[in-house]
């Protein structure tokens, strides 16, 4: 196990009828009477609970000036509008009404303001941060994570790159997780969030640090409550007790408890940014596509890894007459898991043609001079090759 420090300062507000407590919230962490109010279509003023929000926050007395429109796979264009408006009228607080891309624009914004430069430089490595504004996350979509980490991913229309920032000055202050809020959700942006919520799990899992059994037990049940619960909410999206488990998981996979004392790999991810950038593909289905070619390109590489991966989570029995077949076995097995959710599991299913995997590779490896991962360190040839494998 690596030496590891945890902080997660985030405040969770969970249940019920929680969306309530936003107004109040604002208030105790805002240095202000008047912020930014960012969410994205027309979905929270369908369910009420952009009503919910607004009487909430003039309760208490918060002033406000929206910032709506905010759309999967997050923008640039809309983080230096919303910067705009916080610097015109001197707002020192972010609240996020939505899910994880609203949250990141949010978390974009917040850097933004007190940076004299241009905002993406902290996401091109360019720049660090050094001061933030406090960002409010109410989640309605179970899937990123963000509402508790130090996390942002935003994409850059000039050429469509999808880059992330991570540092812990964007952790939200408070976030408000009331399960009762993805009832409404469509079964595939459900799926989508349920694989996003297992992805940013397996990032973690597989590590070449040894000793990390804790985190590894954590890992296998967290896995196996997202695989046991999503199949109850695509069949009973209002099972408010299947939504509380995914919803909660998805915050345990991602505010950094999984990953104590261990390194991720984090290639997926890195892959999946070039097809969602690329395409706009949901972020969740371009990870249905990529985690299981990935797993067949570096499963030798420590394949004990794997069995247990597939021993744990997948319940492959030992009794395989290699190694080798239990692991694909735990593929195939996550791999229609996957598709009985609906999403696609190749790059055909998810209408991504074969003549972008080169430039995907180029974008991914800048141009070929970095590699991506950890577990095992990909280049540019090994990411054409993971692509060919998803075809």
């Amino acid at each position: 196990m690596e030496n590891f420090i945890f902080k997660n300062a985030t405040e969770i507000i969970f249940g019920r009828d929680t969306e309530k407590l936003v107004g109040s919230k604002v208030k105790e962490y805002s240095k202000s009477d008047k912020i930014l109010f960012c969410y994205g279509g027309g979905s929270i003023k369908r369910s009420g609970l952009y009503d919910r929000v607004i009487k909430s926050l003039k309760e208490n007395g918060i002033e406000f000036i929206e910032l709506p429109g905010i759309k999967p796979n997050p923008r640039l264009g809309p983080v230096k509008e919303g910067i705009k408006l916080c610097r015109e009228n001197n707002i020192k607080f972010v609240l996020s009404v939505g899910g994880g891309s609203s949250a990141d624009t949010a978390k974009a914004i917040a850097v933004g303001v007190p940076y004299k430069g241009d905002v993406w430089d902290f996401y091109m490595g360019k720049a660090e941060v050094k001061e933030a504004l406090p960002v409010g996350v109410v989640i309605t979509l179970p899937a990123t994570g963000t509402e508790s980490s130090n996390s942002s991913v935003i994409m850059n229309e000039d050429g469509w790159f999808k880059k992330g920032l991570n540092t812990v000055l964007i952790r939200p202050a408070f976030s408000i997780m009331n399960p009762e809020l993805a009832f409404t959700l469509p079964e595939y942006q459900t799926a989508c969030g349920a694989c996003d919520i297992m992805a940013h799990i397996m990032e973690r899992y597989f590590t070449n640090v040894k000793h990390v059994d804790i985190t590894d037990r954590l890992c296998e049940a967290a896995l196996r409550n997202v695989i046991n619960n999503a199949p109850i909410v695509l069949k009973d999206p209002k099972n408010y007790d299947a939504r509380a488990e995914i919803m909660w998981t998805g915050t345990i996979a991602h505010n950094d408890v999984l990953s104590a004392g261990r390194i991720g790999d984090w290639a997926s991810h890195k892959i999946e940014h070039e097809l969602s950038g690329e395409t706009d593909i949901a972020h969740g289905a371009g990870l249905a596509i990529i985690f299981p070619a990935w797993m067949k390109y570096v499963y030798k590489h420590d394949i004990n890894r794997f069995v247990q991966f597939a021993v744990r989570v997948w319940d492959v029995d030992l009794s395989y007459s290699s190694y080798e077949d239990i692991v694909f076995e735990s593929i195939k097995r996550m791999t229609a898991f996957f598709k009985s959710m609906g999403l696609p599991v190749t790059l055909k299913e998810g209408s991504i043609g074969e003549d972008k995997i080169e430039e995907m590779a180029n974008k991914c490896t800048d141009n070929g001079t970095k590699t991506v991962g950890q577990f095992v360190k990909l280049n540019k040839d090994d990411i054409v090759k993971i692509l060919n494998l998803a075809r």
